[in-house]
């Protein structure tokens, strides 16, 4: 490795060192993560409470911010057709229940929440038949129309 390389990963590496750092001195601890969820969600939910203490406000931070976050730009809706689709693919019986339940309580019908997990059936079997096929990844990107 030249010297160049060698200073590049070492700065790359003290900084990679001194933001982990600095979040760990800014990030709440364990008892004010959970006192953030409940006034959230008016409950701690039993995931959370079992979560490593030294990670759950990196998680509660992920969880909260893609769920409420001001910059979203997906409908609460949309997101819990999302999810539920690629609960229904992983299988989650937690996550199907929840997800269609948050589905519906922000207007999804019947029918929506049908055609997400079609939806999602759909992108698996063609996923299983283009893989398992081995089709070549190029020409399958110009039959579409290239990059």
């Amino acid at each position: 490795m030249t010297i160049k390389k060698t200073i590049a990963v070492l700065a790359a590496a003290a900084t990679l060192s001194l933001s982990t750092l600095a979040f760990a001195q800014e990030a709440p601890t364990a008892e004010q993560t959970y006192e953030d969820i409940a006034a959230t969600l008016g409950v701690v939910p039993s995931h959370f409470k079992q979560y490593p203490p030294t990670a759950v406000a990196g998680a509660w931070a992920m969880t909260k911010g893609l769920l409420i976050g001001e910059g979203n730009t997906l409908e609460p809706k949309v997101k819990s057709l999302i999810n539920l689709a690629v609960a229904a693919q992983i299988p989650c019986q937690y996550c199907i229940w929840l997800e269609t339940k948050m589905a519906k309580s922000q207007g999804a019908t019947d029918a929506e929440v049908s055609e997400a997990v079609a939806q999602a059936a759909y992108v698996r079997h063609w996923s299983t038949v283009i893989n398992g096929l081995q089709i070549d990844f190029e020409t399958f990107k110009t039959e579409f129309g290239g990059d």
